[in-house]
Parts: structure tokens; C-alpha cells; sequence
């Protein structure tokens, strides 16, 4: 396992406390590092979950802006040393399935632990993410700087077209394809050069609901062609596309409450369902479809607009 050495942990609070929780962060990294995940065979067949996971650690996330409907009235709200909690225990999860890698976060840009939105790799070609927002592009440079340093070949991408990365790419490797969401954060013309930079067919979803201003926030593909989402974010042209391309009976929408606790921002790894929450009724859902839903609080990162999924981004082979 490959590992980026973090910069220096700077949570609100004492110094003593911020030693702690720096200390305590470097053990785990440490810890993850030196016992080699074990590989789970649950996945349902025709499984693609051969991936890297790749995250940044919350040591500087904080909510001193607001970019997205959830940060309003979040600013200086976030717990950050609750925050690191959070993310170590998704983390120590998902370690037990996949292979993690890690990238050095930076002081002064509280979303770059949204790794999701470093940009959208397959095999060993990646587009790194052009940010809408002024708050999120010095981060570009550092994710393509250690794509660069990892043996990625970095495709060209026209400086006009904004592109949020796995925010708003989800490969379906059932169909394979990809969707892509567009309307608040990247552009409609996005997956047409996706398209030709890949070599894979890319089907656009227009998101007309400001709380879902990434297409991963509401819509997550799942192996064996199922697919989770919350169809009122999405137009009417785009709900038609989706129910062209996905059966009903592997269809599976979620109501209002489970779209409001990122129930769709999850990240599947061999069969099972990292989440922040989900009702009764969807867990029986997935069960029912062969899966296991795994429940982790990440209410801290929900302050910010993103929870398990947009923590994460899956390194995928071709």
C-alpha cells in the first residue's frame, strides 16, 4: 500500500489536543499501511470492485465557507476532531476490503477531503478536476501533482469546461458506461470529452435540485446493473434516460429522508455499502439485492455536503 505522508494536523482546539489528535491520525495511517487489507469475495458476479480507494484526511476540514445549500449555516459549526473520528472508522472499514491510498492534505482547503472530486481515473489515464468554485482550484495542482507522482498519465482538459471528477462521473460496469451529471457544478459538455478520452459511452443527467449538485449525492450505479437514486433531483428528460437504461426491477429509489442522510453517496466494495444512514426499508432493499449495507456516521461531513462517497475516489483498472 502506497502512502502520502500527511501535513501537519491542525484541528481547532488546545495544543495538547491537537498533538493528540495528530499523533493519533499518523498511528492509524501507520497501522493501515503496515497490515495489508484482506480481499472479501461478496461482490455479486461480474464484479469491477478490482480498486484502489483513494482518500485525503480531514486534518484541516472545517466549514468556513458555504459553496452548496448544506453549508449554509455551517460555517465554524464543523467538529473537527469529530471529523477525523469519522473518517478514520470509514477508512479502517473500507482498508478491510480494498487497497487504500493517500494523498497529503493542505492547509487552508477544508474540501480537499472530499477526495471524490480529484478527478475521474481509469486504468492509468486520469482528468483531474477543473473546480467551478474559486474556494476548490488550488486544489487542482496538488491532486494532479500526485497523479503525476503515482505514473498517471494526466489527458488534456479545454480550461472553459468545468468537471468535478468522480462528483460527476459514475462508471456503470454492467452497461459500460458512464453517467454524468451536469447543471450546478460541471459542464453539460463534459461527457462528450470523457467520451473521447476514454473510449467509454457516456450518458448525460441534467440535477435541477441545488441540494444535489453532484450527480454522486443522488444517484449511485451498484454492481450487477442495480442502481440506487433519488429521481426529484433529476429533469424530466434525464428520469426518462435512466428508466431507458435501467430496468424497473433494478431501479431503486429512495424517498426524500434517505436522500437528505447521503443515503446515494455510498461506496460499494465487494458486496458491501459504506453509508452514512438509510431507513429500514432501503437496508431490506439492498439485502434483498444481494448486498450489505454498511452504516458509518459521517454527519461532520454532511455539514459540508458530502458523506461516503465523495470521500473516497476508486482508483479503477481498464
Amino acid at each position: 500500500m502506497r502512502l502520502s505522508k500527511s501535513a501537519p494536523i491542525t484541528p481547532h482546539g488546545s495544543k495538547q489536543t491537537m498533538e493528540s489528535e495528530e499523533g493519533s491520525m499518523t498511528l492509524f495511517l501507520q497501522e493501515t499501511m503496515e497490515n495489508p487489507p484482506r480481499r472479501q469475495s461478496a461482490a455479486p458476479q461480474g464484479s469491477a470492485n478490482s480498486a484502489r480507494i483513494f482518500m485525503c484526511a480531514p486534518a484541516h476540514y472545517c466549514v468556513d465557507y458555504s459553496i452548496n445549500p448544506w453549508m449554509e449555516n455551517q460555517i465554524g459549526k464543523a467538529d473537527n476532531a469529530l471529523a477525523i473520528k469519522q473518517w478514520e472508522n470509514l477508512a479502517r472499514q473500507l482498508a478491510k476490503e480494498a487497497e487504500l491510498a493517500f494523498v497529503a492534505p493542505a492547509p487552508g482547503l477544508p474540501d480537499m477531503v472530499f477526495a471524490a472530486n480529484a478527478g475521474l481515473a481509469i486504468g492509468k489515464t486520469v482528468v483531474v478536476s477543473h473546480f467551478a468554485t474559486r474556494e476548490r482550484q488550488p486544489e487542482e495542482r496538488l491532486f494532479r501533482a500526485w497523479f503525476e507522482r503515482e505514473g498517471f498519465t494526466v489527458a488534456p482538459w479545454p480550461q472553459d469546461i468545468m468537471f468535478e471528477g468522480a462528483g460527476d462521473a459514475l462508471l456503470d460496469h454492467s452497461r459500460s458506461l458512464i453517467w454524468c451529471g451536469y447543471g450546478w457544478r460541471s459542464s453539460e459538455a463534459a461527457g462528450k470529452l470523457l467520451e473521447r478520452i476514454f473510449a467509454w459511452r457516456t450518458v448525460s443527467l441534467r440535477l435541477v435540485d441545488p441540494r444535489y449538485y453532484h450527480l454522486d449525492t443522488c444517484f449511485c450505479p451498484l454492481e450487477g446493473g442495480w442502481l440506487v437514486y433519488y429521481p426529484p433531483a433529476f429533469d424530466a428528460s434525464s428520469q426518462q434516460a435512466i428508466a431507458a437504461l435501467v430496468p424497473s426491477e433494478k431501479r431503486i429509489e429512495v424517498c426524500e429522508d434517505d436522500a437528505r442522510s447521503f443515503a446515494c453517496n455510498a461506496v460499494d466494495v465487494n458486496g458491501r455499502i459504506f453509508m452514512n444512514d438509510a431507513s429500514r426499508t432501503l437496508q431490506h432493499r439492498l439485502r434483498t439485492a444481494g448486498f450489505e449495507p454498511t452504516l458509518t456516521d459521517l454527519s461532520e461531513f454532511i455539514k459540508a455536503g458530502g458523506a461516503a462517497k465523495c470521500l473516497t475516489l476508486k482508483l479503477l483498472e481498464a
